[in-house]
């Protein structure tokens, strides 16, 4: 038996030209019938405020919000790690809706389930 593929992309970066990438993969993934999980932690948190993710954007891309949307709706989890939130200060910080707010054990679960893992 043949367990499906997956793949985990991580962001650690907040830097506007390095965010586009894991969402592009992900999304060609899924197109590809291939598993795709993005996990946001550290720095990467700073993008996923909704004006911050409005306001980035690159070349003929659409907005990062818009993009981490479309993301969402093709069934790709999305997940942010509490621990960073807590390192930022960020308890009460309103994020993107729909991005799942998990425990840092849970990048080391997706990590070991994955069939392979990208770190942006």
């Amino acid at each position: 038996m043949n367990k499906k593929k997956r793949i985990l992309y991580v962001q650690t970066s907040d830097d506007p030209e390095r965010q586009y990438s894991p969402l592009v993969l992900a999304q060609t993934a899924k197109a590809m019938d291939i598993d795709a999980q993005v996990y946001y932690l550290g720095q990467a948190l700073r993008v996923l405020k909704p004006d911050t993710a409005a306001q980035t954007k690159i070349g003929s891309f659409p907005n990062l919000g818009d993009m981490i949307s479309k993301t969402m709706k093709m069934g790709i989890d999305v997940y942010v790690c509490e621990a960073s939130k807590q390192m930022l200060g960020w308890d009460t910080v309103e994020l993107l809706p729909g991005l799942k707010i998990v425990g840092a054990g849970t990048l080391n679960d997706l990590a070991l389930d994955a069939s392979a893992t990208m770190w942006f």
